[in-house]
Order: structure tokens, then C-alpha cells, then sequence
């Protein structure tokens, strides 16, 4: 019996091993995220403040807002994941990696607010 509870034992570490995903599917979800960024930049420019006086009007910014600002928090955070190895090693103890990942997510933000501005 113990055998057979090893063996399956054996066999639950093998299937549930973490498995890095393929470098191209980050690639891809980070250009979606900041095609959705950049179009929800561009409906919140193409806005009309004299239009807005209707509610009916309300909907496409406030969805393009949403929209927006949800794919901005995912690209921060899949940018900042990325560097996470990297933070890991150049730190000492876990609150000198907190303080690291935190100035990465305020960088991210900084790259992206910079970004938008050029656009």
C-alpha cells in the first residue's frame, strides 16, 4: 500500500509541476493590453465636453474608462512580474524585495503615464 500511495504521490507532483507559459503568449497579452490602453486614450480624446451635458452620453467614456484603466493595471502588473526574478536575486530580505516591487510598480506607472502623454 505504501508503495502504491508513493507512486501516486509521484504522479500528483508531476502533474501539477508549474509550468512557465511560452514567452510569445506574454508578448501577446502585453501588445492587447496596450492596444486597449492606446483605444481607450484615443475614444477618451475624441470626447466632446459639450456633449456630455446629455447622460446618454455618459456610456462610451465611462466604459472606455474601465476599460482602460483595468488593461493599464494589467500591463503594470505583467511588466513588473517579469522583472520578478530579477528582484529576488539583487535583494537581502523580504522587505528590501517589497520595497523593490513597489518602485518597480511606480515605474511602470511612470513609463505608461509618460507613454500617454506622448500620444
Amino acid at each position: 500500500m505504501t508503495e502504491r500511495a508513493e507512486s501516486l504521490e509521484t504522479l500528483l507532483r508531476q502533474a501539477l509541476a508549474p509550468i512557465e507559459p511560452p514567452a510569445e503568449l506574454q508578448a501577446r497579452v502585453e501588445e492587447r493590453l496596450a492596444s486597449l490602453v492606446d483605444a481607450a486614450a484615443g475614444e477618451l480624446d475624441a470626447l466632446e465636453m459639450a456633449a456630455m451635458r446629455d447622460p446618454r452620453n455618459w456610456v462610451r467614456p465611462a466604459v472606455a474608462t474601465v476599460v482602460g484603466s483595468g488593461a493599464a493595471v494589467g500591463l503594470v502588473l505583467l511588466r513588473t512580474q517579469r522583472k520578478r526574478d530579477k528582484r529576488r536575486a539583487a535583494s537581502k530580505n523580504p522587505l528590501d524585495l517589497a520595497g523593490r516591487t513597489i518602485r518597480d510598480l511606480a515605474d511602470e506607472v511612470a513609463h505608461l503615464v509618460e507613454a500617454a502623454r506622448r500620444r
